[in-house]
């Protein structure tokens, strides 16, 4: 199938969901990319900030960038001017370092925090309690430039569905829990980033409104 056939099959699939599809581009080249704006697609999303930088300067000015890989602090100043949406941001001196960058700019990024829900060690993420206590933090107020806007998740790689159904379910218990009772001015939690090729119908039933989608549209790597 051709990425335009794979990309309305995935749309259809979100048809009277509130999932929104970002199209993983990750070591693809531009013209994957252009063949997929030209199918409608407008989100992408990449591991490596280079490499997001890069193919931004050769695309249209409104595809929404989301950096959905770990993020180093000394890497922010590459995307600060453009960038949609950080998935991965795992510590406050990150926070602090993108808003930083952002004020640069006169922008306001905003960040999702990277919940580590899977069993696998490798996976990058904070625990519920770290999360919590990152959101509840009295610098997180002095951060004008950053806005907080939800969680993402990773759940391990396997075939057990149950498990990862229970991975993405304990996320969205843990997002809705935090929505209840988080108090601050740029923390504004209404997305909740999970679901991959591999899992991205189980994170849609349980509540995802960001699924992060590539080897189901342009092919394996």
């Amino acid at each position: 199938m051709s990425i335009q056939e794979n990309l309305q099959r995935i749309e259809r699939q979100l048809i009277s969901t509130p999932s929104r599809l970002i199209a993983v581009t990750k070591t693809k080249p531009v013209e994957a990319l252009r063949e997929a704006y030209q199918a409608g697609c407008q989100r992408f999303g990449e591991n490596k900030v280079q490499e997001m930088a890069e193919k931004h300067a050769q695309l249209p000015h409104d595809v929404e960038w989301h950096l959905i890989g770990h993020l180093q602090t000394n890497k922010v100043k590459s995307i600060a001017s453009f960038v949609h949406l950080i998935h991965s941001v795992d510590s406050l001196r990150l926070l602090q370092e993108i808003d930083r960058q952002a004020a640069k700019h006169q922008r306001v990024v905003d960040c999702l925090i990277q919940i580590h829900i899977a069993r696998e060690e490798t996976k990058f993420g904070l625990s519920e309690a770290e999360a919590e206590e990152l959101l509840r933090s009295s610098a997180l107020p002095a951060l004008p430039n950053v806005r907080v806007v939800g969680l993402m998740g990773m759940a391990t790689y396997t075939d057990d569905q149950e498990q990862i159904r229970g991975e993405f379910r304990g996320l969205k218990a843990f997002f809705e829990k935090l929505k209840n009772q988080i108090g601050s001015p740029n923390v504004v939690l209404r997305e909740l980033s999970m679901g991959m090729s591999n899992d991205y119908p189980i994170a849609v039933e349980e509540g995802s409104t960001l699924i992060r989608v590539g080897s189901a549209i342009f092919g394996a790597r």
